[in-house]
């Protein structure tokens, strides 16, 4: 069974109130060579605190709705797979004392890695690699309270339906994608895509969930009512993370090894154009207000925004060693 261990002290506990203050938005980027966690305000461009986060390192990051806590699952320092630590913790972090308040800790090595937060239930839900699972934590109490199992290894990945009622891993290894059911928390089916594939996202009408092969060029589909592959686009090189825009028109697909971002138009299913990234592109994150899109550059150490109007990369912010994850804290 497992177990949440919480060391917390009293004037941290008053910082979790729930009379406490929201911050401002925030830009929460997941800083992996530096193991911390920078906040960023967004319109400034600029980072305006860098929180060690006591692990081995954090590959990603979720904001609570309320824009108060960051939650980051220090995963390990080890690829997918591949030998290494095995994380066993999530690190709490308070956005407004701009420090670790808490760890939910699992009590032996999971590997967390991807944490979203349910859009109907506001449920924390984080993929736990070695276990082919995904945990359920309550946000409020940081209990755990339930456990999905994926039926797959290495699900690394996790995008939830904006309805809340299901769940797509992104099992890398085996090449697959896990359907779960949120509320009965069982798997549904499992689509095999390739013999390995990357990321995961689902269309803002919750019909087709996407996911890049790692050995091709090119996207896969999946048509979210039949439970199955529907067809490939054809990208401009090996795709990575992508995000729908919030008005459900395009998709955007990083390419790493063209430091790039392609633009799908979903409704011709084709690359519409590209639009130039710092090196190495791993993330795509949009802005609540539906204006900007956010693209973490690993090996350039920084973040891409990217103007949707103009379709052109208006800024980059300058952040720590291995951006990687990203997230948004209202």
């Amino acid at each position: 069974m497992k177990s949440v261990c919480v060391l917390l002290s009293a004037a941290a506990v008053s910082l979790l109130l729930p009379g406490a203050m929201a911050q401002e938005s925030r830009l929460l980027v997941a800083q992996k060579g530096d193991r911390s966690l920078a906040i960023v305000d967004p319109d400034a461009g600029k980072v305006i605190a860098d929180v060690p986060e006591g692990g081995v390192t954090g590959h990603e990051v979720a904001g609570s709705p309320d824009g108060r806590l960051a939650f980051v699952p220090i995963y390990g320092n080890s690829g997918v797979g591949a030998p290494g630590t095995d994380g066993q913790k999530i690190a709490v972090i308070d956005l407004a004392a701009k420090r670790v308040v808490k760890d939910i800790d699992f009590s032996h090595g999971v590997r967390p890695h991807c944490p979203v937060f349910g859009p109907k239930d506001g449920l924390l839900y984080v993929t736990t690699e070695l276990e082919h699972s995904i945990t359920v934590i309550d946000p409020k109490s940081l209990k755990i309270v339930g456990s999905i199992p994926t039926g797959q290894p290495e699900s690394h990945m996790l995008a939830i339906s904006h309805d809340g009622l299901r769940g797509y891993t992104a099992n890398v290894g085996p090449g697959t994608v896990s359907v779960l059911d949120l509320k009965a928390r069982k798997t549904l089916a499992i689509i095999h895509v390739s013999s390995n594939t990357q990321r995961i996202a689902v269309s803002m009408d919750d019909r087709w969930v996407f996911t890049a092969d790692q050995t091709k060029p090119r996207m896969a589909v999946i048509d979210t009512r039949a439970e199955k592959l529907s067809r490939w686009i054809a990208l401009d090189g090996i795709g990575y993370g992508s995000a729908p825009t919030l008005d459900g028109r395009w998709l955007l697909v990083a390419i790493p090894d063209k430091n790039a971002v392609d633009v799908i138009d979903l409704r011709t299913m084709k690359v519409a154009r590209s639009v130039a990234v710092g090196a190495y592109p791993q993330e795509v994150l949009m802005r609540p207000d539906g204006k900007t899109a956010y693209v973490s550059c690993i090996h350039s150490n920084q973040v891409a925004e990217i103007d949707l109007a103009a379709w052109k990369t208006t800024r980059m912010i300058a952040t720590g060693k291995g951006t990687d994850g990203l997230g948004w804290a209202r």
